[in-house]
């Protein structure tokens, strides 16, 4: 299997938290963007929010998604890197 291929059908988290220094916002919609899973910015909203409410996250950052994803917790940090896995859909 071709390591490209492989990379997009799985998702990885590590144990320490590393939130690329964008906004929440951007750190969840940049897998999605670079490849291509949503044809509008409605339509990437929608993946960043259903990322972020499964991962659990979505209650305590609605209203700061153009604050820093560094500047979350580190419990917060965590579950914002499984939402940017989740929002790419891995198998």
């Amino acid at each position: 299997m071709d390591v490209v291929q492989l990379r997009a059908r799985v998702g990885m988290v590590f144990q320490k938290p590393n939130p690329f220094p964008k906004s929440i916002f951007e750190n969840v919609a940049y897998g999605p963007r670079i490849h291509g899973l949503a044809a509008n910015k409605p339509q990437l909203a929608e993946i960043v929010e259903k990322s972020l409410r499964r991962a659990g996250l979505w209650d305590e950052v609605k209203d700061r998604l153009t604050e820093s994803g560094t500047a979350l917790s580190g419990g917060q940090q965590q579950r914002l890197c499984i939402a940017r896995a989740i929002a790419v859909d891995p198998e």
